[in-house]
């Protein structure tokens, strides 16, 4: 494979090692890494965003890790923006810009399109969620096929996130998700991507989930909530969803004690990375799997 004119795409459930995988990629092509998780951007959490580890920034260059304030709103089309000028700029120096991450829709705006649908309310979707936490997602999601039918072939009754997104764009624009998606274009064409999903296996990845959710706490997470709280972030930002934060925080207000909350921690994040092998399973078919297991021949092969 001539990875020269390519854009790599790296993703992957959480802990499936992405970041490791990226830096000997990037060594083996001559390639810089560029973020592609919500979460990592935000500078005051480095350690609940299990952001890449220091030492890698001294091997291969680095781009748009933990330099937004959790104040400030960031949304994708802000990520879309500063993800095309990094790729421009990698591109001018002879590198592969190679993007790594978690988050499915920062993949999606890259290599599909952003969609340009109108804000939605935070009181409107909350409404929303509250209705489909009263329902359940069985319940639910038959109540979108009403509103919306086409979404019984795009998406699969198991995806929460899919499931809500759909329906909330369909009440307040009265236009599908689907149709909306139809209008959208990206800058690249398909044939400028090489995409790789890592595909691990799921009970050795609750066991990695496990061990990591310990290290942080070990090595600093309730610290950096402590320091999180004192900034007084609003409600609304979607930093607060961050896993760990409320977990913690209901240990610092001695609701949890420290095992309860190391627990919960790893269950949230277990079903974190459920939710993201499901999106993987309806949006990234093409991908090429990759088994762990396989990494390093595959390195080698190269």
């Amino acid at each position: 494979m001539d990875f020269k004119s390519k854009i790599i795409l790296i993703s992957g459930p959480t802990a499936s090692g992405k970041s490791n995988f990226s830096v000997k990629l990037a060594k083996k092509i001559n390639g810089e890494i560029i973020n592609a998780d919500s979460m990592q951007v935000y500078k005051e959490l480095k350690i609940l965003s299990a952001r890449p580890n220091p030492k890698d920034y001294q091997k291969i260059k680095h781009h748009l890790y933990g330099f937004q304030g959790v104040k400030k709103n960031f949304s994708t089309g802000d990520w879309l923006k500063i993800a095309i000028k990094k790729i421009k700029e990698i591109k001018k120096r002879k590198k592969i810009p190679i993007f790594v991450g978690g988050t499915g829709l920062y993949f999606k705006a890259l290599s599909q399109g952003l969609v340009n649908i109108p804000n939605i309310p935070i009181r409107f979707r909350d409404k929303i969620r509250l209705d489909h936490e009263k329902l359940g997602q069985k319940k639910f999601y038959q109540e979108l096929l009403k509103l919306d039918i086409v979404s019984k072939k795009k998406i699969n009754p198991s995806d929460i996130q899919r499931t809500i997104r759909a329906y909330e764009v369909k009440k307040f624009t009265k236009k599908s998700l689907h149709d909306w998606f139809k209008d959208t274009k990206s800058l690249f064409k398909e044939d400028d991507f090489f995409k790789i999903y890592i595909d691990f296996p799921r009970e050795e990845l609750i066991e990695r989930i496990n061990k990591r959710t310990k290290l942080m706490m070990k090595i600093g997470a309730i610290k950096e909530v402590k320091r999180f709280i004192k900034l007084k972030v609003k409600k609304d930002k979607s930093v607060n969803k961050a896993i760990g934060v409320s977990e913690i925080k209901e240990y610092l207000n001695n609701e949890k004690d420290l095992q309860e909350t190391i627990e919960k921690i790893s269950i949230k994040t277990r079903q974190y990375a459920k939710r993201q092998s499901t999106w993987a399973r309806g949006n990234m078919i093409n991908w090429f799997k990759l088994q762990p297991h396989k990494i390093n021949k595959f390195l080698k092969n190269i």
